[in-house]
């Protein structure tokens, strides 16, 4: 035996030996059943020859692959926390990397998964954590576990590394997929961390990919997850994880019925609202006052007026107390909905609690009441309003001054009007229109024409105020103040448009103003505005019509000033053959020429029936008939006379005025007698259709001369024999040649049954002298 070798011992014979074991020892290809050793004692030296240690020469002991450790040759096992503390010590000092897992692989014992987990409650550092993941999955103790999984997770929450929290998740999906291992906890854990810290997209993926492996998820998760879509603003996902927690039979906490009623109330699903809301009170859940604003708010601004009050009430039941915010929010709803005794009623319960109304709150309850026609209230509030110091608002001022001006109130209207003003506020343009439109239709010409001209040095344009103005008068009849304010305008520099200086020179010509009209119509013709066929008729209308000779001349005067081409025809129409240098006949028909019937073809029918009626009463019969003539061949009387063969022949003149029904009916009979006579064509039976309104006219027109016409409602009808032998009387061809010595005793009385103020007695039956040229043809 050897009693001491120094360490300084150069090695002889048995070097060989030590270092072929040595080499042995380091590659690893002894066994422990092969591991040489040595049995006697063996003292280690330092250079200075004191003793190191003593013991044998080699531990049977091959590190990462025995339990134990050799004390001499006792076998030694070590303890769970001397392990863990070494593989906590490797970890702490190495970090990461390639150096720390060499350092774990040479560990002297062979750790296992309490080791590992126990050493995961103990490390902090993610990257250590995730490297010690890392190396453990790679031994062949490693058993994937849930308990493992929730203990890294936690501590990466920790850390806030959410990546890897992230890249272990998908690890663990791969290995629940490959051994069947069950990580409920684990899985829950992840969705509730990535949730709270607001990792949306990381999150939803997560919890698809957990939906896919068919894990259950816990209620926590769930709320952690709708919590998270509601802060994001994202409800409709949050409303699609609550159908998924109530299919896995989950249900919600007091904290996520905070959350989920109101977004679901936001969002317009107000029938899922309440039924959470019933649902949390079932579950003795005490709703709070968000929950009962939120629920009172769209309620009301949905149109559920009932739900809404009753929520209301509910909330008081609970012995809370509703907010300013809630009133506001209640009455606007009511207002808005027209029920104004129920928004009054809560305004006053509001004021009760102690709330004072806002700006805006006054300003709408003024304005609803106003609009509704509740002036009293409206008023009363507005005075409150007021002396609560709030300044009204344009649109206040407005709406009460209008809806006074509406319903006729002058003196509350200026009132309104001068507070407005005084308090530096401009009226809007619809305030000064119903306060113009009052002032007109009161017939304040002064105060009217004060208003537009402040209105005017306000900036607005006042030609359309000024012009419905003028309009209120033209149609009120105020043909006086009309003419006044159109003065006042013209004086002030202000314009109107033609339509209204027709309007009010038709009314001018109506109420017999000639000499007002006939400016009127110079304005109108000098402003570009061209006189139609129609204005024209209704001029020469009102000459038909004319009893006095003072106002035929202005009549003609302003036919004159008209310039229109068929005062030129009318001219010529009375002038002779000479001066006119071709026959009647061929210069109404070169008139008729030139109309454009597509466009006037209405026109031309009111000018022949004007002007038929003006010829017969100036005695120009065949000058009508020849008028009647050109306008029956351009067709603008296409169904007056129907030749049915042998049967029947008929003159329809319904339409006519009197003059074009009595030269019609002329006309026509002329026309009958030809082809009676000349041509032996005799129908069954002639019949003049006039209607009720030129029956007795015609009738008594043809009585005259012994007619065999009978008189029915609206026809006259005769045998075509009986016609034939009344054709062949003189005096009967003599009156349908016109030829007839007495107009006034045939035609005038029975044509002054509708136009009594053109009795041939108390006017000139001469035309005017300009047109006088002689009665040749």
């Amino acid at each position: 035996m050897w009693s001491r070798v120094a360490l300084t011992w150069k090695l002889d014979n048995g070097a060989n030996f030590i270092k072929s074991i040595a080499e042995e020892y380091c590659s690893g290809k002894h066994s422990r059943e092969d591991s040489y050793e040595w049995t006697e004692e063996i003292d280690y030296l330092d250079e200075s020859g004191s003793v190191i240690y003593s013991g044998k020469g080699i531990r049977s002991v091959e590190p990462g692959l025995d339990d134990h450790v050799m004390i001499g040759g006792v076998k030694k096992p070590i303890s769970n926390i001397s392990a863990v503390a070494k593989i906590v010590e490797v970890v702490k000092r190495w970090k990461w990397g390639p150096e720390m897992e060499i350092q774990l692989d040479k560990l002297q014992f062979v750790p296992n998964m309490t080791h590992f987990t126990q050493a995961l409650k103990i490390i902090d550092d993610s990257d250590a954590l995730l490297s010690l993941f890392r190396w453990a999955k790679r031994q062949s103790w490693y058993l994937p576990n849930d308990e493992c999984y929730v203990m890294l997770f936690d501590k990466l929450n920790l850390s806030r590394d959410f990546d890897g929290i992230q890249s272990v998740f998908e690890e663990m999906v791969t290995d629940s997929s490959g051994n069947g291992m069950s990580s409920f906890g684990a899985y829950n854990r992840v969705l509730q961390y990535l949730a709270k810290a607001e990792k949306l997209e990381v999150t939803f993926c997560c919890f698809k990919k957990v939906q896919e492996l068919a894990c259950k998820l816990d209620t926590q998760t769930y709320n952690s997850l709708i919590t998270l879509f509601l802060t994001k603003g994202l409800p409709y996902k949050a409303f699609e994880i609550y159908e998924n927690m109530e299919k896995d039979g989950c249900s919600l906490d007091a904290s996520t019925y905070d959350m989920m009623i109101p977004s679901l109330a936001k969002s317009g699903r107000l029938d899922a609202a309440m039924k959470l809301f019933q649902e949390m009170k079932e579950k003795n859940y005490r709703p709070t006052s968000g929950i009962f604003v939120s629920l009172v708010d769209t309620m009301g601004r949905a149109g559920r007026l009932d739900t809404a009050m009753k929520v209301y009430m509910e909330m008081q039941g609970f012995g809370l107390r509703p907010s300013g915010g809630m009133f506001v929010s209640l009455i606007e709803s009511f207002v808005k909905a027209g029920k104004l005794d129920t928004a009054l009623r809560l305004w006053d319960e509001m004021k009760k609690a102690g709330f004072r109304p806002n700006y805006g709150l006054y300003t709408m309850i003024v304005e609803a009441h106003a609009k509704s026609g509740k002036l009293e209230i409206a008023m009363s509030i507005f005075s409150d309003m007021e002396k609560a110091g709030f300044l009204p608002t344009p649109s206040t001022y407005s709406s009460l001054l209008e809806m006074h001006s509406a319903s006729g109130q002058v003196d509350a209207a200026m009132k309104l009007y001068n507070s407005m003003t005084n308090a530096g506020l401009r009226p809007g343009l619809s305030t000064y229109t119903a306060l113009l439109t009052l002032l007109a239709k009161k017939k304040l010409v002064d105060v009217a024409a004060k208003i537009l001209l402040e209105m005017k040095n306000m900036g607005y344009s006042v030609e359309v105020n000024a012009s419905d103005v003028l309009m209120v008068y033209i149609k009120d009849g105020s043909v006086d103040l009309a003419l006044r304010w159109l003065r006042f305008m013209g004086s002030s520099g202000i314009r109107t448009n033609n339509f209204i200086i027709r309007q009010l020179f038709e009314s001018c010509m109506k109420n017999g103003l000639y000499e007002s009209a006939k400016p009127l119509l110079e304005t109108y013709v000098n402003a570009a505005a061209k006189v139609d066929l129609i204005l024209y008729t209704s001029i020469l209308a009102h000459l038909v019509r004319c009893q006095e000779e003072i106002n035929e001349r202005h009549l003609m005067s302003i036919l004159s000033a008209t310039k229109h081409k068929a005062h030129a025809f009318l001219c010529g129409l009375f002038t002779g053959p000479e001066q006119r240098k071709q026959p009647v006949l061929s210069f109404v028909r070169e008139f008729f020429q030139v109309i454009d019937y597509e466009l006037e073809e209405g026109a031309a029918k009111y000018f022949v029936n004007v002007l038929l009626n003006y010829l017969v009463l100036m005695g120009q019969i065949n000058r009508a008939r020849c008028v009647w003539k050109v306008a029956y061949e351009n067709k603008l009387f296409p169904k007056a006379i129907v030749f049915d063969q042998h049967i029947a022949w008929s003159l329809d003149v319904r339409n006519l005025s009197v003059g074009a029904a009595l030269i019609a009916v002329v006309h026509t009979l002329h026309r009958f007698r030809k082809r009676m006579l000349y041509y032996g064509v005799v129908p069954r039976r002639i019949k003049l259709v006039t209607g009720p309104t030129l029956r007795i006219v015609v009738a008594q027109m043809l009585s005259s001369m012994e007619s065999p016409f009978e008189v029915s409602k609206v026809v006259l009808r005769a045998p075509g024999d009986s016609v034939l032998e009344w054709f062949k009387k003189p005096i009967v061809q003599q009156f349908l040649l016109n030829e007839i010595p007495s107009r006034s005793d045939i035609l005038m009385h029975k044509l002054n049954t509708l136009f009594p103020s053109s009795a041939p007695e108390i006017r000139s039956l001469s035309p005017p002298k300009p047109l006088v040229a002689g009665r040749g043809m």
